[in-house]
């Protein structure tokens, strides 16, 4: 009868009857009589008893390896349960004319007795676009679009865009040089210490001057130290932004006029906002799903979990140019510093899953057709040639239990106590 050690974990005592293990050994030495190949004696004529003695360890380990996989299955099956890992096997008695026992545990997904889940309250309201996030919008679009005259020589003044070629002097080990980059005379993003040493330069002047970098600059080289530059003034143009009318709107695409350009910017603020903000509220209402309902979660869906964290972590380091092999990992450390959270991630997808049984949501064939063949648009290859590959190797499965979940969250945010932020 198994037995629930903690949490999730099961122990089942197994034993095999000593007529199975007989028989069993029977077919395993008539199966090696057939393949001996022992001298004195024609392929397949020595004798049983020779080759038992000959092949003894051979043959209890495939008498072991054939029956204790069939008489645990079985066992399993009489007692109801569904492993969700290969079972661990251990305290194997094996002696000449006795009954094979052994016990092996495992674990099992969780009962999970589901608590409310509808009417949640979370705090949400609908987002508010007002006049001047349409403008700034616009005025973003109109710069993309604008183009660089080059003026007469005089000298800078701020919202002039200066070319200069710059290099390092001192301050930096590794030597930083450019031909020619354009920066703005005064602008958000450029550095003080640039706009005060360009300003009053008339182009064909040199000059050597310090820039200090702040300690979160983007490039590490640079970042926290103070750079003196050698700096020439090659040129000098000026931003000339597109007149802000119908023809401005019609070249942007399919819009008849300016007004029905903004009305498209104001939808499109919205609905990336109204995005956010209910992507926000979901998240709240997994947290207080999660905290309403207590139940042991399979160690093997945590170590997996944490496993899944590191491998994006890896991933993503690598895309930076890190070599993760050079790395020395302490995954005892990482299980430790991340099991609260995998714990936590491992019962979201578990209720979430509770939830989609109980009110029927899947993801349907149309639903999954149509992401493949987003992919294949992305990817650039046919859905008859991508599918197969989607699904040989579990991206398919992955894409309905991506969707399914997407649903359960909406299913969720449809059916919660909306409260205003207090």
């Amino acid at each position: 009868m198994a037995t629930l050690v903690e949490g999730c974990k099961h122990s089942l005592e197994v034993s095999i009857p000593v007529d199975a293990v007989q028989q069993e050994t029977e077919k395993a030495v008539e199966s090696f009589q057939k393949r001996a190949r022992i001298p004195g004696f024609r392929p397949g004529k020595a004798p049983a008893t020779l080759i038992r003695k000959h092949f003894e360890g051979d043959i209890r380990q495939q008498v072991f390896e054939n029956l204790v996989p069939r008489f645990l299955d079985e066992q399993i099956k009489l007692e109801n349960l569904q492993p969700i890992a290969r079972p661990s096997i251990s305290d194997v008695h094996f002696d000449p004319d006795q009954p094979i026992r052994f016990k092996a545990e495992f674990e099992t997904s969780p009962q999970i007795e589901m608590g409310s889940y509808r009417g949640l309250k979370v705090e949400y309201a609908e987002p508010v676009i007002s006049d001047q996030d349409v403008v700034e919008r616009v005025d973003q679009i109109r710069d993309s679009k604008s183009t660089f005259v080059n003026e007469d020589p005089r000298p800078l003044v701020d919202k002039d865009h200066a070319v200069i070629s710059l290099e390092s002097i001192g301050g930096v080990d590794e030597p930083v040089k450019t031909d020619e980059i354009t920066i703005e005379v005064g602008g958000k993003d450029t550095l003080d210490g640039f706009s005060e040493n360009l300003r009053g330069m008339t182009p064909g002047d040199e000059k050597d001057f310090e820039v200090a970098y702040p300690e979160d600059y983007g490039q590490d080289k640079l970042a926290g130290k103070t750079v003196r530059f050698h700096c020439i003034l090659k040129g000098l143009r000026r931003k000339e932004l597109p007149e802000l009318n119908d023809e401005f709107a019609q070249d942007l695409g399919d819009y008849r006029s300016l007004e029905e350009l903004r009305d498209a910017v104001r939808k499109s603020i919205f609905s990336l906002r109204e995005t956010e903000a209910q992507e926000a509220a979901k998240n709240k209402l997994v947290d207080s799903l999660v905290d309403n309902h207590e139940f042991p979660v399979p160690e093997v869906f945590v170590e997996h979990q944490i496993r899944e964290r590191l491998e994006q972590s890896l991933r993503a380091l690598a895309g930076q140019g890190v070599d993760p092999e050079s790395l020395k990992l302490d995954w005892e450390k990482i299980k430790e510093t991340q099991r609260e959270r995998a714990t936590r991630e491992v019962k979201a997808s578990l209720l979430l899953d509770s939830v989609a049984q109980k009110e029927s949501i899947f993801a349907t064939e149309e639903e999954v057709d149509r992401e493949v063949e987003r992919l294949a648009r992305q990817e650039r290859e046919p859905v008859l040639s991508l599918r197969p590959k989607l699904e040989k190797n579990g991206t398919l499965g992955r894409i309905a239990s991506h969707i399914q979940t997407s649903k359960t969250l909406q299913f969720l945010f449809d059916n919660a106590e909306k409260t205003l932020a207090s």
